[in-house]
């Protein structure tokens, strides 16, 4: 099969084995959306090497050596955590955490980018019909984006800012209006401000007045936090959504004085992710910039990281 694969700083696609079922669920699939978690993992982030990818959609194709509801043909999507199933977190249902988790591409599992992966049965949830496979690719993120009132659940009226109107930036502040919240959207690029602004979602391009009780650090880059803590008010809270391979500079000074709460935000689930996409509440279609072939995925990581670009998806 083909698999877009990092070794180091090299990203190709490459021809691989059809990966065995085994214990697991072996996904054919279908549509995968490249994000900016795969541009920094072919930057050298987090040392992974293999095929990498984690948002998609696909169809069961082999339920293994397991029983299972799944069955052959189901349409799927799989949340990116594959814990080991036996420890107090997995025992909840919740495997974000397990300390032997793998990360469907991103730590010590083979990803999306393919034409087929495996995850445990129990990572997989069907796709509701109305759900089309081009929405359904961006259920992972959407939750990640969920994930935020769930790591810093807001109050009615909060003031919450959005730092960074890329493609986490944008659903970011979409979820929180779908929410019932009022976000203001802080970016640079006037084109992907006006997807916000068309559903009615307050951008600026400048750096607004200080005062704001929750800010979204989503931007991409390692000086969206100093950013985020210009914005804040005293006793605010900082949420943490970029993720790159360098390091970000941090002035602990302004956390100590100011009190601020900085609270990390990764995977959220994808039940609530699913609702909203099943409810149309989130107007996806503006954030796909082209839809290409798994041949094209070398070409399109390189478009994926050019400015102006949002989502890239790859059909099979």
């Amino acid at each position: 099969m083909r698999a877009l694969r990092v070794d180091g700083t090299t990203t190709n696609l490459r021809e691989v084995a059809i990966p065995d079922a085994g214990a697991e669920v072996r996904v054919r699939v279908t549509h995968s959306g490249i994000c900016n978690t795969d541009l920094e993992l072919g930057r050298g982030y987090m040392g992974f090497r293999g095929t990498i990818g984690h948002e998609f959609v696909g169809v069961v194709d082999d339920l293994g050596s397991i029983e299972s509801a799944l069955r052959v043909g189901q349409r799927v999507v799989g949340e990116i955590n594959a814990g080991c199933g036996t420890c107090a977190l997995c025992a909840t249902g919740d495997s974000r955490h397990c300390a032997t988790r793998t990360v469907l591409g991103i730590v010590a599992r083979d990803g999306a980018h393919a034409d087929y992966l495996t995850l445990p049965a129990r990572n997989l949830i069907a796709v509701p019909e109305g759900v089309s496979d081009l929405h359904a690719v961006f259920v992972e993120p959407v939750a990640a984006a969920c994930g935020v009132l769930e790591r810093c659940p807001l109050a009615p009226g909060d003031r919450v800012a959005v730092i960074g109107d890329g493609k986490l930036g944008l659903l970011i502040a979409m979820v929180l209006q779908a929410t019932g919240h009022a976000p203001v959207l802080v970016g640079k690029h006037a084109a992907k401000l006006a997807v916000a602004a068309a559903r009615g979602i307050v951008t600026t391009t400048e750096t607004p007045v200080r005062g704001f009780d929750v800010v979204v650090e989503a931007s991409g880059s390692a000086a969206g936090f100093s950013r985020a803590l210009d914005l804040l008010r005293p006793q605010g809270a900082l949420v943490l959504k970029t993720t790159v391979a360098g390091t970000t500079p941090v002035d602990a000074s302004r956390l100590v004085v100011d009190e601020i709460r900085v609270i990390g935000s990764r995977c959220g689930r994808f039940g609530p992710a699913l609702e909203l996409l099943a409810a149309e509440a989130i107007d996806l279609d503006p954030l796909i910039s082209e839809v290409v072939t798994l041949d094209g995925a070398e070409a399109a990581m390189a478009q994926a990281a050019t400015p102006g670009t949002l989502k890239i998806i790859l059909t099979r």
